[in-house]
């Protein structure tokens, strides 16, 4: 059947076009999209056509068109043969999806949502999870202290998730005042301004001496390198920003090797895909794991929502995103009535 798809033209352009959607096949459901959250430090990169894979030279000319979107929320409308466990009508995430109205995927790449969570707030959780995962890497202890560096999204979820797991102080790190308020509203005991002439010496004496855990978000030389500047010794940092280009410098010996650091690699797919272990966990596994602390109450996903839009705007959306300094934090597309 004919759909509607968000797609990047070229640099700077976003098209909402028409679109095929494939009849399910065995064990493939097809699902009709109520809401698809913006990641925005990937849909960003994408949009104005930075390099969009670790596998791919920074250098390397962008390639167009380009289709993102993958995190989202549906109800099922057609299922194929072979699945039993999943019926028409039925409310799911869909994760490594696209910003498409109408979409067929593997039964693995759906997830049904549990009562009492909304399509809205569940349209965000596969982006949750990746800070998420980051965080366990980190193997972060009760009464540990946090930093993240870097308010976006990502960063804000993992202000979240460090809270629940039982991090103090929490400490959000971010140069744009609107978003350390926002980070603060949403559980940071601090808010810090990476820009300011005291900050690793506020950061130590917030956190008596250094910060055990950090989320590194930014994706910047220069964040990474203040975040190792806050570090206590034996600390951990996990590096979940997507740094899409490496045209910087790290006093290794000084900040890393000589204090015991560990540098850990956290891209959302430098995870296990069939099974999990401790630290290590699946995409499944963590979806299951946010939707139920959602329902459960220990992390807060409705006011984490922004923003909500037609996918008919997605252009001055996108436009948007890649010329303010302050883009909202939660953004979704409602599919329900795009025609």
């Amino acid at each position: 059947m004919k759909t509607k798809q968000i797609v990047f033209t070229k640099p700077y352009a976003a098209e909402l076009l028409e679109s095929e959607c494939l009849p399910p096949k065995k064990d493939e459901v097809t699902v009709s999209l109520e809401y698809s959250a913006i990641s925005s430090g990937t849909e960003k990169a994408n949009f104005i056509g930075l390099r969009n894979g670790t596998n791919i030279s920074e250098d390397e000319e962008a390639v167009f068109p380009r289709t993102v979107g993958y995190s989202a929320a549906g109800i099922v409308s057609e299922v194929g043969c072979g699945i039993t466990d999943i019926k028409i009508g039925d409310k799911v995430v869909v994760y490594w999806g696209k910003h498409k109205k109408d979409i067929t995927v593997n039964r693995n790449n759906v997830f049904k949502i549990p009562d009492g969570v909304s399509t809205q707030e569940a349209s965000m959780t596969l982006i949750s999870t990746f800070p998420l995962a980051a965080v366990r890497k980190t193997r972060l202890e009760i009464g540990e202290s946090a930093m993240v560096m870097g308010l976006g999204i990502l960063g804000v979820f993992a202000v979240q998730e460090l809270k629940a797991a039982g991090a103090y102080p929490v400490i959000a790190v971010d140069p744009v005042k609107e978003r350390r308020e926002f980070a603060l509203k949403m559980g940071a005991d601090y808010a810090l301004d990476p820009t300011g002439g005291n900050f690793v010496k506020d950061v130590t004496a917030l956190s008596d001496g250094g910060v055990n855990v950090c989320i590194e978000v930014t994706g910047l030389g220069v964040g990474l390198i203040q975040a190792l500047d806050c570090m206590k010794r034996m600390g951990r940092v996990a590096l979940l920003g997507c740094t899409r280009s490496s045209h910087f410098e790290i006093d290794y010996y000084g900040k890393v090797h000589g204090r015991g650091i560990s540098l850990i690699g956290a891209h959302t797919m430098a995870r296990p895909k069939t099974e999990s272990s401790a630290g290590l966990w699946t995409d499944a596994d963590d979806l299951k794991a946010i939707l139920n602390l959602i329902k459960g109450g220990r992390l807060n996903f409705k006011d984490m929502i922004c923003e909500i839009h037609s996918p008919n705007e997605a252009n001055k959306i996108y436009n948007r995103l890649a010329n303010e300094k302050n883009f909202p934090i939660g953004v979704l597309f409602d599919w329900r009535y795009c025609r």
